[in-house]
């Protein structure tokens, strides 16, 4: 029996297993992460970010989610690995590594993370579809992965896991499905969230490319102005920025802070 170590991290409610993966230390990912993640039988968390070698030089990370399925992008979870990055791996304070999504640019300055992500794509507002019995106005972004943001009065009321699975699942948004957030606006600059995240199948505390998504329709909507400060489901605040070039977002960067929580081995049993 061989023990791996694993770093336990959190960003905004966001918790990750991180493992240093550039020895291939598990055949099937998918099933080491669901296994890992399982809130009483394993570690315990939203997802599993593996660090590997990256042809284009540096480190490439995967990100699995607590399902097993593969993500393209974590907002939250590129911001752990970065400090990961620069404390355990040595990495100056400013750098960039690989993604699914594509490079993505981080600076860490203590607890605080800000990355910059891959250009936002597919932007569309003012669509409609019908949902357990609600017309429901929604906007789309992919912020490296799908997201729907449907803008609310009494964000604390809303059915997030029930309403948000219905959503999430639509045949609008067939085969792959969305993320699915939920914001209030509650000033110019500031907006709160709530996420039902794809691949967690629930609500999470946070979502980094969620929270993304909702500031940027917001201000693409005219509801609020960048640099947006976005409250999350756990209470901490994400900041938002970005520039506005021939009517599309760019330079779009998410900090926060980032936390290593614990060390610790685990068993390849888990596999």
């Amino acid at each position: 029996m061989k023990a791996v170590p694993f770093v336990k991290m959190v960003a905004s409610g966001n918790d990750f297993v991180v493992v240093d993966h550039r020895r291939k230390e598990f055949k099937d990912p998918s099933v080491f992460a669901r296994k890992i993640c399982a809130r009483h039988t394993g570690a315990g968390a939203d997802g599993v970010l593996l660090v590997e070698e990256s042809r284009k030089g540096g480190f490439k990370v995967r990100i699995f989610n607590a399902d097993g399925s593969e993500a393209e992008a974590c907002g939250n979870g590129f911001r752990c690995v970065a400090r990961y990055a620069k404390e355990k791996m040595r990495y100056p304070a400013e750098f960039k590594f690989e993604s699914p999504a594509g490079i993505i640019r981080a600076r860490v300055k203590g607890n605080v993370v800000c990355v910059e992500l891959v250009e936002p794509s597919d932007y569309c507002s003012g669509k409609q579809m019908i949902v357990m019995g609600h017309r429901l106005h929604y906007a789309f972004i992919n912020t490296g992965v799908p997201h729907t943001v449907i803008f609310v009065e009494g964000l604390s009321k809303i059915d997030v896991e029930g309403l948000g699975r219905a959503i999430r699942y639509h045949e609008v948004f067939a085969p792959k499905g969305t993320n699915v957030n939920f914001v209030e606006i509650r000033g110019k600059r500031d907006v709160e969230i709530r996420t039902y995240e794809r691949g967690v199948e629930g609500e999470t505390l946070a979502c980094g490319t969620g929270s993304t998504a909702a500031a940027l329709t917001a201000v693409l909507a005219g509801y609020a102005e960048a640099p947006v400060r976005v409250k999350t489901k756990s209470g901490e605040t994400l900041t938002v920025d970005f520039k506005i070039k021939s009517s599309r977002p760019v330079q779009v960067t998410l900090e926060g802070k980032a936390h290593f929580v614990y060390e610790g081995k685990v068993s390849d049993e888990m596999e």
